[in-house]
């Protein structure tokens, strides 16, 4: 297909404001289309007039006026039942009162049911507590944006957009393409929040084509969400790439750094980090560990921190962007991304872009295209403390993968994992003919 493919890409951040590897993705392989006769319309929550649209046109869902009949506000209102019912279920309301108040919203529904629907709603574009809310308006938006532009294709990304999607397939009859970047057992564990994991389903259900960020992913969308294996393609991520020698930073001491950067969450396996630290500094204490970012975790890790007596060679620096990321990546020696269940890892690609060597995970997706980086269990504290501590110690080892590392990266380009996504719109556009 050589004509122009037009794209209404939905997503929940674009840089420079985002919280985590998404934005980063979504801007890469935007960048990378540009280059493969693509023109995309990029809808965000929330923007902020500074963002680069040298490669997109940024649609603004807080400007989006939604103007939609009452079928669709109803529908509207199911999304939206569980925030109801949990509004209902106030502390100390007898049976009585709880089925007068059932009665009332359903009243109201049926009244509103015979209504036009005309607003704008203000996005906060971030995931706080009424993320679940502004999920729903977002398809709201995306079911208006899908009216008035015309486009070939449909792509959502990750679970707060699936919505969005499916709304836009349903009032275009448009292919829709969801990617998926993480998954609710990637978050979670098992301990898997039913009503994301119902949301994530039915995405991979409506799609016409699902991509997934390495096999690793692929394999848990087929078996753990039940998607036929024949419509689950994957592309891996690749990183923008860099000049890291303009980039100079002075330590003013002597130590060697480890870093960690990522969220302190349960699926980045900060903990792992923690007790790597403490049996390298049983061995070495001319070492410097560094914690960039933030999460659910960082005061457990801080206080673990503190009880192993480690606080004196251990630096939480909050969450990080930018030049500050690579200022700190200038300073480090050895990078270390111990996560549980990574999809695929974009940070450790700008570690080695950056001349740094690094140790991950096999329980990443990052691991099935590197081959100059050392790889270990993410449970073995042993194997990740020995990783490192020869990556810290033996110069000729770190040279190599430093070197190497650096070379293999420059070779993983956004511009080629953009032409296998084109693959796919072709693909998804020729099943609908």
């Amino acid at each position: 297909m050589n004509r122009r493919i037009k794209v209404l890409m939905f997503g929940w951040e674009f840089p420079p404001h985002i919280s985590g590897g998404l934005g980063t993705a979504c801007y890469g392989l935007t960048k990378g289309l540009m280059k493969h006769n693509t023109e995309v319309y990029f809808v965000v929550p929330k923007a902020y007039g500074d963002e680069d649209q040298h490669a997109v046109r940024i649609v603004n869902a807080s400007e989006e006026t939604v103007e939609l009949s009452g079928e669709s506000v109803h529908e509207f209102q199911e999304k939206l039942r569980f925030i109801e019912v949990d509004a209902l279920l106030a502390p100390y309301m007898d049976p009585e009162e709880y089925l007068r108040a059932r009665e009332e919203l359903i009243l109201r529904r049926e009244k509103d049911s015979h209504l036009r629907f005309s607003a704008r709603f203000d996005f906060s574009g971030k995931y706080g507590a009424n993320l679940m809310e502004e999920v729903a308006r977002y398809a709201l938006v995306g079911e208006s944006v899908a009216r008035r532009v015309d486009v070939d294709v449909i792509h959502a990304h990750d679970w707060l957009t699936y919505q969005a999607g499916i709304a836009a397939k349903r009032v275009s009859g448009k292919p829709l393409v969801v990617h998926i970047h993480a998954t609710e057992f990637d978050r979670s564990g098992e301990n898997v929040n039913q009503l994301v994991y119902d949301i994530e389903r039915e995405g991979m259900q409506a799609a016409d084509l699902v991509i997934a960020v390495s096999n690793f992913t692929r394999n848990i969308v087929i078996e753990r969400y039940g998607i036929d294996p024949s419509k689950v393609i994957t592309v891996h991520n690749a990183v923008e790439p860099t000049d890291a020698t303009l980039v100079q930073q002075d330590k003013h001491f002597p130590d060697k750094v480890v870093t960690f950067l990522g969220r302190i969450t349960y699926q980045k396996g900060p903990e792992y980090f923690v007790e790597a630290a403490h049996k390298i500094l049983q061995r070495d204490r001319n070492v410097r560990f560094v914690m960039a970012g933030s999460g659910d975790m960082m005061e457990k890790m801080v206080r673990r921190v503190a009880r192993l007596g480690m606080a004196d060679k251990f630096h939480f620096t909050g969450f990080l962007r930018g030049e500050n990321i690579d200022r700190l990546f200038a300073i480090t020696d050895v990078f270390v991304m111990p996560s549980v269940s990574e999809p695929f890892g974009i940070v450790p690609l700008e570690a080695m872009r950056s001349n740094v060597p690094v140790v991950i995970s096999k329980q990443s997706g990052v691991s099935e295209v590197l081959q100059h980086a050392l790889k270990v269990d993410f449970w073995d504290i042993e194997g990740l403390a020995d990783s490192i501590y020869g990556l810290l110690h033996y110069h000729a080892l770190s040279e190599t993968f430093s070197r190497h590392g650096k070379t293999e990266v420059d070779n993983l380009k956004w511009e080629n994992a953009a032409a296998k996504v084109v693959d796919v719109y072709t693909q998804a556009l020729t099943q609908t003919l």
